[in-house]
C-alpha cells in the first residue's frame, strides 16, 4: 500500500488557509499538517468553534485528514519565539494552548496533535513530565492522539529520550511519536531506515523534508541529505498508515509550485522504496518492475530509479540489458559501476559501443569503460565524435588520451575536410594536444 502524504500549512503562510486547503487537495495530497497560528485557525480568536467548524467543512469536503502541529513561532509570545514551552515558569499559557488544541483537534476528528518539550539549561525533567501529563490528561478525556517530537536541541532530542518521558509518563496509550525524518540524521545514533524502524511501533505523525535543500529539489533520489526510497519502504515495512506531511516552511513564496514539486518527487520514492523490498524478497520481480519505472517516476527520474532497481538485484544485468528498449539499456549501462568492478559486463558496453544511439555511446563511455581495452576505447572514443558527442562526456579522456588516438582522430579530421564538413572544436583540441 501505498503511503499517505501531506503538506504542512506553515509552508503556505502567504495563503488564505481554505486556498491552501484547495490547492493542496487539488496537488492529490491525503492530508495536510495544519499548524495553529495568527492567519490559519488561530486558537485565541473571537468565534473559534464557527471557524473550526468552517475548517472542517472545508477538510471534509476537499477530503483531507488532518494533524495538528503546534509549532507556530509568535503565537504565544509576540517577543520570544516559541516560547514559552513546557519547561519555562510560565509553562501553564503552553499546557493551555495544548489543551486548545488537543480540543479543535478532537473537533476536526484530527488523527494527532503534535508537540515538543523545549530548551533548557537546568534540569527541568520534573516539569517537563507534570506538563506533559496534564496535557495528557485532557488527549485522554478527548480521545485525541498525541505526537511528541524529539526535536535536536531541546532537552528531549532523540527516541531513547522520548522513550523516558513515556515511562516517566506511565506509558499512556494516547502518548504517540511525532519524528522527523531529517532530525533521524542530526542526532539519532542510528541510519536513518533503521530510525524508522525503531520508531515504528509508537508512530501517530511523520514530518519529512532535507535539512539541506528540500525535497521539491532534488533530481535524483539520494542527493541531498536524506536518501529517500529505503526511508519511505522502512515506513512502509513498520506498517505505519499516518500521514507523512512535508515541512517546508521557508518555501511559502512558491507554495504552490514547491507542494507540487514535492508530492511528483515523493510518489516517486515511494514507488521506489515499495520496489526495492519486493526485489529483496523475489528478485526476479525487477524484469516486471524495471520495465515500468518511466511511468511511475517519469523521465527525469527515470535512469536513477533503474540503477537503484539494478543494483538490488545485480545478477539480472545481462537480462534486463538484452531485452530491454535503449532507455533500459541506457540504465544498465549507467549501473555497471556500482554492481560489478571486475569487468565481466564488459561485452555491454562493445554492444553499445556498435550502436547508434547516442545514448548509448555516452554511457558506454562511463565510468565503466576503464574495463574496456586500449583498442575498443579509442574506437569508441572515435565513435563518439563521429556521433557529435561532447568529449566531456568520456570518463578518464584525460588521463587515457595517447598518441594513436591523436593519429586516429587526424585521420577523421581529414575525412571531414575532404567532404568539406567541419570537425567537433573539442575533438580539433584533443587532437593538436596529442599530435
Amino acid at each position: 500500500m501505498s503511503l499517505r502524504f501531506g503538506y504542512g500549512t506553515n509552508g503556505f503562510a502567504n495563503h488564505r488557509l481554505d486556498d491552501a486547503l484547495a490547492v493542496i487537495a487539488e496537488l492529490g495530497y491525503a492530508g495536510v499538517a495544519l499548524t495553529l497560528d495568527h492567519a490559519h485557525l488561530d486558537p485565541f480568536q473571537p468565534y473559534l468553534l464557527k471557524q473550526v467548524d468552517a475548517v472542517a467543512t472545508a477538510l471534509h469536503h476537499h477530503g483531507l485528514a488532518v494533524v495538528i502541529e503546534t509549532g507556530a513561532r509568535y503565537l504565544l509570545s509576540p517577543r520570544r519565539k516559541h516560547a514559552p514551552t513546557l519547561l519555562d515558569d510560565d509553562a501553564d499559557v503552553r499546557i493551555d494552548f495544548l489543551r486548545r488544541a488537543i480540543d479543535i483537534a478532537a473537533d476536526l476528528e484530527a488523527e494527532a496533535v503534535s508537540f515538543w518539550s523545549g530548551v533548557s539549561t537546568v534540569d527541568r525533567w520534573d516539569r517537563l513530565v507534570s506538563g506533559c501529563a496534564a496535557v495528557v490528561e485532557h488527549a485522554g478525556r478527548r480521545g485525541v492522539k498525541l505526537g511528541f517530537e524529539p526535536e535536536p536541541g531541546m532537552v528531549v532530542d532523540t527516541i531513547e529520550r522520548w522513550a523516558r518521558l513515556r515511562e516517566d509518563l506511565g506509558a499512556p496509550p494516547e502518548f504517540g511519536l511525532t519524528l522527523d525524518i531529517g532530525h533521524c540524521r542530526a542526532v539519532e545514533p542510528h541510519d536513518v531506515p533503521d530510525c524508522v524502524r525503531l520508531a515504528g511501533p509508537h508512530l501517530v505523525n511523520v514530518q519529512i523534508d532535507d535539512m539541506r535543500r528540500g525535497v521539491h529539489e532534488h533530481l535524483e533520489f539520494g542527493e541531498g541529505e536524506i536518501d529517500f526510497p529505503p526511508v519511505l519502504a522502512a515506513l512502509a515495512e513498520a506498517g505505519y498508515t499516518g500521514l507523512v506531511a512535508v515541512e517546508l516552511p521557508r518555501h511559502s513564496h512558491d507554495a504552490p509550485g514547491v507542494a507540487a514539486r514535492s508530492i511528483g518527487f515523493l510518489r516517486a520514492a515511494d514507488w521506489v522504496g515499495r520496489c526495492l523490498t519486493a526485489i529483496a524478497k523475489d528478485p526476479q520481480q525487477i524484469t516486471v518492475l524495471f520495465p515500468a519505472v518511466r511511468r511511475h517516476v517519469g523521465r527525469e527520474r527515470a535512469d536513477d530509479a533503474r540503477v537503484r532497481l539494478l543494483a538490488a538485484a545485480p545478477e539480472w544485468a545481462e537480462e534486463l540489458y538484452r531485452y530491454g528498449d535503449n532507455d533500459e539499456k541506457r540504465a544498465v549501462l549507467l549501473g555497471l559501476p556500482a554492481i560489478d568492478d571486475t569487468g565481466r559486463h564488459v561485452e555491454l558496453l562493445h554492444d553499445a559501443l556498435r550502436s547508434n544511439d547516442t545514448r548509448l555511446i555516452s554511457a558506454a563511455l562511463g565510468p565503466y569503460s576503464a574495463h574496456l581495452d586500449p583498442a575498443a576505447w579509442r574506437h569508441g572514443v572515435l565513435k563518439a565524435v563521429f556521433m557529435g558527442l561532447h568529449l566531456s562526456t568520456v570518463h578518464d579522456l584525460d588521463r587515457r588520451a595517447d598518441a594513436e588516438l591523436g593519429r586516429m582522430l587526424d585521420g577523421l579530421h581529414r575525412e571531414r575536410e575532404a567532404a568539406r564538413r567541419t570537425m567537433p572544436a573539442d575533438a580539433l583540441a584533443l587532437k593538436e594536444r596529442l599530435i
